[in-house]
């Protein structure tokens, strides 16, 4: 570690529980964030600024107008260009150190599957009940570590997946993912806009735990706020046995 790179992560360093070994490990981490709006604005820029050295964006949409109302890692100026650029030039002026690798695109099955292979962590900042579940399947599948966001309205939730934990339930375990559910988005049903920092930032901090090895993850708990009256509730979830996910595994 260079004494620049001393200077700039001094205040996680000082943490017994990081310290230079865990910093190390942010360093030499690969963090992929599906989604770069809402949950995925703090997300990345607080992955960026703690250090974790190689992150990967995929989004296939461009920042509009009324983006800007919540996320955060995009500007006035910027609207028109790709999310993931656009997000990419906020981390690299937070922190230069940090090799991003930005792909326009919609994550299918076939990049998600290419992504977890070589991530140390997946973020699921989606906006959509398919994504979730085939980030989900592709993490499960390569035994990676997942940290799922959600918010549309004054409700968010947060959960960590990991396969390498026998007893960790994965996402289909708490949302099978044949159940009927109706989809909503931000677009028609709007979005509270500090909840999705509160989300993201929340998403970064289980990632970096992970990363550094420090503490215990959300595996087997699903948090849930109701932004309105700002309590948590907490659902205990245990690995289904028969889950079509991660039940063979």
């Amino acid at each position: 570690m260079t004494d620049d790179q001393l200077l700039r992560y001094s205040r996680h360093i000082l943490l017994d529980e990081i310290g230079i070994e865990g910093q190390e490990r942010l360093l030499a981490a690969h963090a992929v964030v599906i989604g770069a709006g809402g949950l995925g604005s703090p997300a990345a820029l607080y992955l960026a600024s703690a250090g974790v050295g190689r992150i990967t964006l995929v989004d296939g949409d461009v920042v509009d107008l009324t983006n800007l109302q919540r996320q955060i890692a995009h500007t006035t100026a910027r609207v028109g260009q790709p999310k993931v650029e656009s997000a990419a030039a906020a981390m690299a002026a937070i922190n230069p150190e940090v090799y991003t690798v930005p792909l326009k695109a919609r994550a299918d099955a076939e990049m998600l599957d290419a992504l977890a292979r070589e991530a140390s962590v997946v973020l699921d900042c989606s906006d959509n009940y398919a994504t979730r579940h085939a980030v989900n399947a592709a993490c499960v599948r390569h035994g990676k570590p997942l940290v799922a966001g959600a918010v549309i309205r004054f409700d968010a939730q947060i959960t960590v997946v990991d396969p390498r934990d026998a007893r960790s339930p994965c996402y289909a375990c708490i949302f099978p993912p044949q159940a009927a559910f109706e989809e909503v988005q931000c677009s028609t049903m709007g979005v509270f806009a500090p909840l999705v920092g509160v989300v993201g930032a929340m998403q970064a901090a289980e990632a970096l735990k992970l990363l550094a090895g420090v503490g215990t993850s959300l595996a087997g708990r699903l948090l849930m706020l109701d932004g309105r009256t700002m309590e948590w509730s907490t659902l205990h979830a245990a690995r289904a046995p028969g889950c079509e996910v991660c039940g063979q595994r």
